[in-house]
């Protein structure tokens, strides 16, 4: 018997990305059973955090019981985050917003609305990994524009203006952003919607991490792009970091932009949605009150990277100032690699 014509894989998935010493490392003690003191730990559930038991009680709302398939979101699902917005002086309808399962899905569909095979799209440096293998999945090209440090984090204008090509289609920022911890300001959004706008490409502002600044640098920051815009804008947030419940599997996009265009955009992503309606229907109708009940474990978050940041302080660590978020970028030696 022959042995056939083995089955290839997509190009997408060629990635090459080898574990690195530290990670190996690291797997090797876990396998072992080994303690482990990960100071890059992201996720909250994992933290030593309280969870208030009624968190799990929404769940067993009995009308989960029947299947509704509604490809934006259930509506009260989608009020309760319009609600979300309106307590934080957000004005966003209920309309202009979609559900996905995560904010990784929502990137995926937008990718999917925006770009073809071979478009590219523009993420801040440095910024988030996932970007590169998000865009990869999509067939879509990867680029970066410069982040600069000078006591603070800024947008490097000329080098995203001369990163942007022929066939550049959207524009990333993540407000604040992981992990150098730095929110837009004024004048830095405004500037970046003009530029999109004059472009002719949609911005992308990834908001997840948006409840958490440090008090210290709350002027002039701008907490969310949501509401209205020059530009056709797309704006993220999810349960995982606005209630630390990363196992609920619901985040959302509010679209926002000139009517016409957020309107057509709005109605081609749910045509999208509706080919995988990936959200379950006990979490949407239990939205109002994870959201309620997560600003407990929020506020513990909040304290906790506050404490932190006053302990590496104290310390007199060397540390790049960070604006919000959860992490802090601590320099090492210029010009050594990963490794």
């Amino acid at each position: 018997m022959g042995k056939g014509i083995r089955a290839g894989f997509s190009r997408r998935l060629r990635w090459g990305a080898p574990q690195n010493r530290l990670a190996r490392a690291v797997e090797a003690r876990r396998r072992a059973g080994l303690p482990l003191l990960d100071l890059t730990e992201s996720n909250p559930t994992r933290a030593g955090l309280r969870y208030p038991a009624e968190l799990l009680g929404p769940l067993a709302d009995p009308r989960s019981l029947v299947y509704e398939p509604a490809p934006a979101g259930l509506p009260e699902a989608r009020e309760a985050i319009a609600s979300w917005y309106l307590a934080r002086g957000l004005r966003v309808e209920a309309t202009s917003i979609l559900v996905t399962a995560s904010t990784s899905e929502a990137y995926g569909f937008l990718f999917k609305l925006l770009a073809d095979p071979g478009d590219e799209v523009l993420v801040p440096r440095p910024s988030y990994p996932l970007f590169e293998f998000l865009a990869a999945l999509e067939g879509l090209r990867f680029s970066q524009y410069r982040l600069v440090y000078d006591g603070r984090w800024s947008v490097d204008f000329d080098a995203l203006a001369r990163a942007i090509g022929p066939r550049t289609r959207v524009v990333v920022a993540v407000n604040p952003n992981n992990p150098t911890g730095s929110f837009l300001t004024e004048a830095e959004t405004a500037k970046l919607q003009s530029l999109c706008a004059a472009r002719g490409l949609a911005l992308i502002s990834d908001e997840v991490f948006s409840d958490y600044g440090f008090a210290e640098c709350a002027g002039g920051r701008v907490r969310s792009l949501a509401g209205g815009s020059e530009a056709l804008t797309f704006c993220l947030g999810g349960l995982s970091k606005a209630a630390g419940l990363p196992q609920m599997k619901l985040a959302w996009m509010a679209i926002g932009g000139p009517a016409a265009e957020a309107r057509r955009a709005r109605e081609a992503l749910e045509l999208i949605a509706d080919t995988y309606l990936s959200v379950s229907t006990p979490v949407q109708h239990a939205l109002v009150r994870l959201l309620e009940a997560g600003g407990y474990v929020r506020r513990q978050i909040a304290e906790r990277t506050a404490a932190n940041l006053a302990w590496l302080k104290a310390a007199g660590t060397k540390l790049l100032e960070p604006e919000g978020g959860w992490y802090v970028i601590l320099p090492g030696p210029s010009g050594r690699s990963e490794e």
